[in-house]
């Protein structure tokens, strides 16, 4: 079992190493090994899960000692297992779909290089025992997935990219300052050790502010408010099979750091639980607003992914507001993470077929591509349909826990059995924002389904285009990869009890959950009224914002217009300028201030106590050594002159030459020196702060 871990981390990276190399001399060998590559890791799960699910009493934890001092260590239980086979079985279908997808794209054998790097790296994220392995994965994580968002090298790809890494970044430093923190309180970071923490540390901030770091830094990469502006910059210029990825599986490591937080350190803590609701409802709803005013394909998906992601975070709030009784909570949570990943493999593999053939993303250009094309047609609805909540499809299940779980939390409060900073009215309100953001989100899913699929193209030569394509719009091999990842979407939906309840069971040892007492009747008028809100508020904001304020009359064809206000992107008016700009010119100016003080110190004792005095024989230029040199060559080129170069002399001056050559080197010189020599004493100094905190 230990090999077979170790194999399901390692052997990706092993793997983007050789098919580099195949790469330099076959392209589509290359491409080959990469879908066999991640077909094995799919193997590899499936194994992992045999032996477990045959052995229920083997949960091996294996580590390697030393590295990086600490070492790292990995665990394997129902929750890991399933989400490792997720990132394995997405990635071999993204892998499939790419080879038709990068047939025209240039630094082919740069991008498969980091997606099997990104799929070692991120299998380690999901199978960490401590905070310390997840930290190192996570951040080799983030830095090679930043390749796929630059992967284009245009300019907005290179904007966008540099806002994941931003991000991610600051997330990581502040998340590292928290695992720092909580170390120097508890002299561990494994996952176990720190059940319940928050109790038996009552009144100790310094776990809140702890937990409050590696918040910020999980968060950031999950794609939560208000660490969520990556999401819509980087998925619109990021490739399809990226994107996928990005939004499927890479944000889920961040809600993977999160759910360790909320049941392991602060498990059943209200005050926790609470914080996570009030991030997961502005989450929620902000992404879905922003879809719902985009005009760009994926950029509505990217949207819909934070949306979805609030939806997540409630369930995970619900879970610590409700203490014990957090069961539908937990596994609301759960389903809706594997339900998001799947569907988003579903949208955005069919999106990346969209812009292989037509090459753009705006709605008005791709309007009417999916007429007359039933099988995407078919891949795009089993899509729209799971993440809208509609009864029968995989998403209907997740969000049905999720909302009753809310309705649970009024009942146990109309009781006075808990206790909270939310009253029942606020809690109402809450309930009702679940809803008409899943309102929201049917909204802008019939409006991508209705642009692509219904309606018509207003250029007639385009529109024929588009209809005679037929079935020349993808090979059989990324249709068999998209029909079979959409077709599983309705299998989870119609059968709840024998799909979806089995996976919750996978997750529920690792959340610290109590297992289901009774058995949730799915399709009951009860649960069923809660989707049919959604959907009815969805059905009157598509005819109502969409069709009459979002779409204008312009030149004698109807198209849809970008209603959102610049001056509302909370990048460009709070991010960029105040991160990017103020804070870099703040340090800079501090830093210049700091690194011409000690020279000037060094200048002013040179004027008055250690006064200069001129060496005697001083060179005006030079050293002896160059001096020397140049009189030499000097005599050389002045014999030749007399010589072979009769014709044309040279009157090259090498003793200067030699002269301004070692004053050039010895200034590039002290530059280097100085440089070095301030990086080391800033870093020291913020060492020495680091510890100083740290001891007191």
């Amino acid at each position: 079992m230990s090999l077979l871990v170790y194999s399901a981390v390692f052997f990706p990276m092993a793997a983007a190493i050789i098919g580099y190399l195949i790469g330099r001399r076959d392209k589509n060998g290359r491409d080959f090994f990469a879908d066999i590559a991640t077909g094995i890791e799919v193997i590899l799960f499936i194994c992992i899960f045999i032996i477990t699910a045959i052995n229920d009493s083997i949960r091996p934890e294996v580590g390697i000692p030393g590295i990086c001092g600490m070492g790292i260590r990995f665990k394997i239980d129902g929750f890991r297992v399933l989400y490792g086979a997720i990132t394995a079985f997405m990635w071999f279908m993204s892998t499939v779909f790419s080879r038709e997808y990068f047939g025209h794209y240039r630094n082919r054998n740069r991008y498969y290089l980091f997606l099997l790097l990104t799929l070692g790296a991120t299998e380690g994220v999901f199978l960490s025992a401590d905070f310390y392995t997840t930290f190192i994965f996570f951040e080799m994580m983030s830095f090679t997935s930043f390749v796929w968002v630059a992967h284009d090298e245009k300019k907005e790809s290179l904007r966008a990219a540099n806002t994941y890494l931003a991000v991610a970044v600051i997330g990581g430093l502040v998340m590292l300052m928290g695992i720092f923190l909580l170390y120097s309180i508890t002299g561990t970071l494994e996952f176990e050790e720190l059940t319940g923490l928050s109790e038996g540390f009552a009144g100790n901030k310094g776990i809140w502010a702890a937990g409050l770091c590696m918040l910020f830094g999980f968060g950031a990469k999950a794609g939560a408010f208000p660490l969520h502006i990556w999401l819509p910059k980087a998925h619109p210029v990021a490739p399809a099979p990226a994107s996928a990825l990005l939004s499927g599986i890479l944000t889920k490591a961040g809600m993977f750091g999160i759910l360790v937080l909320t049941c392991y350190i602060f498990l059943n803590n209200g005050i926790w639980g609470s914080l996570i609701l009030v991030i997961g409802v502005c989450t929620m709803v902000v992404g879905a607003v922003l879809a719902l005013f985009s005009v760009n394909l994926k950029r509505t998906l990217a949207c819909s992914s934070v949306s979805q992601i609030g939806f997540i975070l409630v369930g995970v709030g619900m879970s610590g507001l409700l203490g014990e009784e957090n069961v539908l909570a937990l596994r609301g949570s759960l389903l809706h993470m594997v339900n998001h990943s799947l569907i988003k493999l579903v949208l955005f593999m069919a999106a990346g077929v969209v812009f292989m053939n037509v090459h753009k993303l705006d709605l008005n250009d791709i309007r009417g591509f999916g007429r007359k094309k039933p099988l995407l047609n078919y891949i795009f609805l089993m899509g729209a349909l799971g993440i809208g909540g509609v009864p029968l499809w995989n998403g209907y299940i997740s969000k049905t826990l999720i909302h009753e779980s809310i309705v649970e939390y009024m009942e146990l409060m109309r009781e006075g059995t808990v206790q909270g900073i939310f009253t029942l009215g606020s809690m109402k309100r809450i309930e009702w924002i679940f809803l008409i953001s899943g309102g929201l989100t049917v909204a802008y899913m019939l409006k991508l389904y209705g642009t692509v699929f219904l309606e018509k193209n207003s250029d007639s030569a385009m529109q024929e285009k588009f209809d005679s394509l037929k079935g020349k719009y993808m090979n059989r091999v990324s249709a068999s990869a998209l029909t079979f990842s959409a077709s599983l979407l309705p299998v989870m939906g119609f059968l709840p009890g024998q799909v979806m309840d089995r996976l919750a069971d996978m997750g529920q040892a690792f959340m610290h959950g109590k297992a289901m007492t009774e058995p949730v009747a799915w399709f009951s008028l009860t649960n069923l009224k809660g989707a049919g809100i959604s959907l009815s508020i969805g059905l009157v904001l598509y005819l109502t914002v969409v069709r009459l304020w979002l779409m204008k009359k312009e030149d004698g064809r109807t198209v849809y217009v970008n209603r959102w206000y610049r001056y509302l992107d909370l990048e460009d008016i709070i991010y960029r300028p105040i991160l990017l700009k103020a804070l870099p010119f703040i340090f800079g100016v501090l830093c210049r201030i700091l690194d011409s003080f000690v020279d000037t110190i060094v200048v002013f004792l040179r004027k008055t106590i250690y006064r200069d005095s001129k060496l005697p024989h001083e060179l005006e230029e030079g050293t002896p050594v160059t001096h020397a040199m140049g009189i030499f060559v000097n005599g050389l080129e002045k014999l030749a002159n007399a010589t072979i170069w009769r014709k044309h002399p040279k009157t090259t001056d090498y003793e200067h030459k030699y002269a301004m050559l070692h004053e050039e080197l010895s200034e590039d010189a002290e530059m280097i020196g100085r440089s070095l020599s301030y990086a080391l004493l800033l870093f020291c100094f913020g060492l020495v702060i680091t510890v100083i905190y740290l001891l007191l």
